[in-house]
């Protein structure tokens, strides 16, 4: 079982910067893929980023790539998703989620958390 919390989300004008973190626990929590992920209403929930399990390993979706950077840090059993050059299009509740998979469609994900809010004003 993995337990996931997410945290740091938030109102910011465009162009401007946010982390969110994701505190993890459960005993083999450090062998699973972390991925983020982000969803707006009426919406399907999209894969924003991921990272493997020992962190060697990352990917991310073209709309973030190059702004976005995911991290993990097995010794605070959080990850992180650092987001700059923020764009009101980036406004969604953003999700982690855990899987024992590397990979990226969310369907494949088994453990979630509860989302936080991040709203990007124009």
């Amino acid at each position: 079982q993995v337990q996931l919390v997410e945290s740091g989300g938030g109102l910011v004008q465009a162009g401007g910067s946010l982390r969110l973190s994701c505190a993890a626990s459960g005993r083999t929590w450090s062998r699973y893929t972390m991925g983020w992920f982000r969803q707006v209403p009426g919406k399907e929930r999209e894969f924003v980023a991921v990272v493997s399990w020992d962190g060697g390993s990352t990917a991310y979706a073209d709309s973030v790539k190059g702004r976005f950077t995911i991290s993990r840090d097995s010794g605070q059993n959080t990850v992180y998703l650092q987001m700059n050059s923020l764009k009101p299009e980036d406004t969604a509740v953003y999700y982690c989620a855990a899987d024992l998979s590397y990979s990226w469609p969310p369907g494949r994900y088994g453990y979630w958390g509860q989302g936080t809010q991040v709203t990007v004003s124009s």
